[in-house]
């Protein structure tokens, strides 16, 4: 199963292209936010009703302490959103669909990852 993350959803959205899959809640957010007001209730049931939204819970917790801990050691920190993003696609064994290189550098703790350009 793939989670999409906010750049390809976006991207999809844009093209008028759906994709089976997941979205995180993070993602849901990151949507939404730039989404006008009178319209936002409309877009967040039909992307409710598209896909399966993944929430936070104490294993998304506990893997997101754990990445984080793991790149401040090496100083090489992401954003807190992209990290939960990160977390729940790893806790529910979805392969994370982005566009965002930067994730390449979970590849080592084991997130499954498709690059799109």
């Amino acid at each position: 199963m793939r989670l999409f993350d906010t750049s390809v959803l976006v991207e999809q959205i844009r093209k008028g292209v759906f994709e089976s899959g997941a979205l995180s809640i993070i993602t849901l957010i990151e949507v939404l936010r730039g989404v006008p007001w009178e319209k936002r209730g409309r877009v967040k049931r039909l992307l409710e009703e598209s896909y399966e939204v993944l929430g936070l819970n104490n294993d998304v917790i506990l893997k997101y302490c754990e990445i984080y801990e793991e790149l401040k050691r090496r100083g090489e920190l992401l954003p807190d959103a992209d990290l939960l993003i990160a977390a729940i696609a790893m806790v529910y064994g979805y392969t994370l669909v982005t566009k965002d290189l930067g994730f390449k550098r979970l590849e080592a703790l084991g997130i499954k990852l498709e690059l799109r350009r």
